[in-house]
């Protein structure tokens, strides 16, 4: 998949007023109250403005933070790409899609085993396709 570049307008013509919010402007939910800090199926979840597959279910966990949390990208392959973050006074690693450059959330190094990580992801920065059987 090649890099998407869009017009502003054309992002705010996609997307919902949150979802351009969080992936465009940076912006993050609050906690517990997207749609996928507590989902439970089996699928894909891929980034909500170019469809691009970045984590699969099977590396989901609960991390009792209010967002999807997941320990890992969905291959090494998966366009989830990180930068420094320095905003509000904080020192964090931002997480976003490398195809369109979408802001999915932040990456930390308190999750469980075996990578230790939690990409801790907002879900208006992405959609759920269920597992084809």
């Amino acid at each position: 998949m090649s890099k998407i570049e869009k017009s502003d307008a054309d992002w705010k013509a996609q997307l919902t007023p949150e979802q351009y919010r969080v992936t465009r402007q940076h912006g993050t939910e609050r906690a517990f109250t997207g749609e996928y800090w507590n989902h439970e199926a089996d699928g894909v979840y891929v980034c909500v403005c170019c469809k691009a597959p970045l984590f699969d279910s099977l590396h989901k966990f609960d991390a009792h933070c209010g967002w999807p949390s997941f320990n890992q990208p969905l291959s090494k392959s998966a366009p989830v790409a990180e930068s420094h973050d320095n905003s509000h006074g904080m020192v964090r690693t931002e997480v976003h899609c490398e195809h369109c450059g979408a802001h999915l959330g932040h990456v930390f190094n308190d999750g469980p085993p075996p990578t230790g990580l939690r990409y801790c992801i907002n879900s208006a920065s992405i959609d759920f396709q269920e597992r084809k059987v």
